[in-house]
């Protein structure tokens, strides 16, 4: 519905805009810290990175790294393929809008 844009895009649901995405990154920065937390090291390692990535943790770990591998996965699953999706689906919906058009002209300037 664009042109009720203004009224869709309150400033209540932009809030939810900005939050929402912040509110996701904290709670997997919290998750990638407890993942690193439970994990034990064998000896004293040097790491010869200045930042440390969590899949740089597992390797070294000595502890079973099972569960940490599945759920950085699953997070990076989470992450990623839920916004691909939904932008999938937002262009469906828009090339499904514009096949509906019934004049070719109408179409061509959609498309363009």
């Amino acid at each position: 519905h664009p042109l009720h844009y203004l009224v869709i895009m309150n400033p209540r649901v932009c809030g939810l805009l900005v939050l929402v995405p912040w509110i996701m990154s904290i709670l997997n920065s919290l998750l990638e810290s407890i993942m690193v937390l439970r994990l034990s090291f064998c000896t004293v390692l040097e790491i010869p990175h200045f930042f440390c990535e969590l899949n740089q943790m597992i390797q070294l770990a000595c502890s079973d790294t099972f569960l940490s591998n599945m759920v950085m996965y699953f997070a990076a699953v989470l992450l990623g393929g839920v916004p691909f999706a939904g932008i999938l689906y937002s262009y469906s919906k828009i090339v499904s809008s514009i096949r509906g058009i019934s004049s070719a002209q109408g179409k061509y300037k959609a498309f363009s």
